[in-house]
């Protein structure tokens, strides 16, 4: 046997040794932590007023009753930015959303009404005329009211039209 031949299993022996000892130092090492996450204190969201959202059919009112007092005591402006609700409390400020056209405007709910059979808002003249709603006199809409904190919640009384 050469000298060739007898190192060859000592080269591989000593190559399997330095190789398992490879493996066996990356495997001591201590884990790495992960990286902390910096401390949320969570707070609890500050008590706001109570929202309601409700899907209904709105028309608009004006000229007949411009200069007229309002259930609020307030003389009804056909143009302000301003609504007739049957159970919002008065003062509650809303957004009135057209589902048509998708326009918007923010009003305050200063009187009552309406009194036709299927509707839920009566809108001024003004307000109306910003979400698109003057030509077609009736529309789909959306109210997002928040309600005023000095509202009790008595206040709503139930209305078998709502949603």
């Amino acid at each position: 046997m050469t000298l060739r031949h007898r190192l060859l299993p000592w080269g591989s022996l000593v190559g399997l040794v330095w190789l398992g000892g490879l493996a066996g130092c990356s495997q001591h090492h201590a884990p790495v932590p992960p990286p902390s996450r910096p401390t949320v204190h969570e707070q609890p969201a500050p008590a706001g007023p109570p929202t309601i959202m409700q899907i209904g059919t709105a028309s608009w009112y004006g000229p007949g009753f411009h200069g007229h007092a309002t259930a609020s005591g307030e003389t009804f402006n056909q143009h302000a930015l301003t609504a007739a609700h049957r159970t919002l409390p008065l003062g509650t400020e809303a957004k009135v959303t057209n589902l048509t056209t998708g326009q918007s405007v923010l009003v305050t709910i200063n009187d009552r009404g309406p009194y036709v059979k299927g509707r839920h808002l009566d809108l001024s003249r003004a307000a109306a005329k910003q979400i698109g709603l003057v030509k077609r006199g009736v529309a789909k809409v959306r109210i997002d009211a928040k309600l005023p904190r000095r509202a009790p919640r008595h206040a709503l009384r139930h209305d078998p039209g709502t949603r």
